[in-house]
């Protein structure tokens, strides 16, 4: 297995690792921010079970072209799932590949959960894992407070997530990529939420309240921080995730229902 490097819709960059053998199964890796695009273990991981692993940026970040928060990241997701049975090329070899998913696994953290969460609306995705997830902007940690942290972003890293003010101003409406604002349209039972009552950053009562709302499924660690998406492949927390991901979930949701 090796990774290769892609583009979707002409915009989303994406790595790719593929399993030896033909899949139907489809893990895609949302990043936090800011956040270096580092998730070679956790694709191998994936991949090693079966999936055909995608490491997205999103629009207007790193490699991706667009701008960054102009959509809701959660239409990215969307994006990439449909362009999946068209076909996608490496760009090194220009060998052409296409995927028919039946089971679309969504893995967020942080900054990512929100794009995981909303895109579960989709039917077409089966499940998520949702790792210390932002569900509301509106709810800020002791360690960063978006007041503080917006002129942060725009000023080291401008280049990396090329975004104005004003979109990232999106963000405090309540309303944009915001899943709380969402939360009737939600099947809480695609969703894995792993997250820490000690964490600083993205604060515990409003996801333990978010999860209780849309009856997902919350696994809380007494401490920790803020949490790193390779926990999962902890034999314990896998154990729990591995049984999460066969479970069927209730269908509440249509097609129609996605909108951001």
């Amino acid at each position: 297995m090796q990774i290769f490097r892609t583009f979707f819709k002409k915009e989303i960059f994406a790595e790719v690792l593929l399993p030896d053998k033909a899949t139907t199964k489809v893990a895609i890796f949302c990043d936090g921010a800011p956040s270096a695009p580092r998730n070679r273990d956790m694709m191998g991981f994936f991949a090693k079970k079966g999936y055909a692993a995608f490491h997205i940026r999103y629009r207007g970040m790193w490699e991706s072209k667009g701008l960054f928060l102009q959509k809701s990241l959660d239409q990215d997701l969307i994006d990439v799932i449909d362009a999946l049975p068209k076909g996608f090329t490496d760009l090194w070899t220009k060998k052409r590949y296409a995927i028919a998913p039946k089971h679309i696994v969504l893995v967020g953290a942080s900054f990512g959960g929100p794009a995981v969460i909303l895109a579960s609306r989709d039917p077409r995705v089966n499940k998520v894992i949702a790792i210390s997830p932002v569900v509301d902007w509106r709810k800020d940690g002791k360690a960063e407070r978006m007041k503080d942290w917006i002129p942060f972003m725009l000023e080291a890293y401008s280049m990396a997530y090329r975004a104005s003010r004003a979109r990232w101003n999106k963000l405090l409406n309540g309303m944009f990529y915001n899943p709380v604002a969402h939360a009737q349209e939600i099947d809480g039972s695609k969703i894995f939420i792993l997250h820490a009552k000690d964490d600083d950053v993205v604060p515990f009562i409003p996801i333990r309240q978010f999860a209780r709302k849309i009856k997902a499924t919350l696994v809380a660690r007494s401490v920790g921080g803020h949490l790193r998406t390779s926990l999962i492949t902890q034999p314990i927390l896998w154990k729990k995730i591995s049984k999460f991901l066969k479970a069927s979930s209730r269908s509440m949701t249509t097609r129609s229902q996605v909108s951001s």
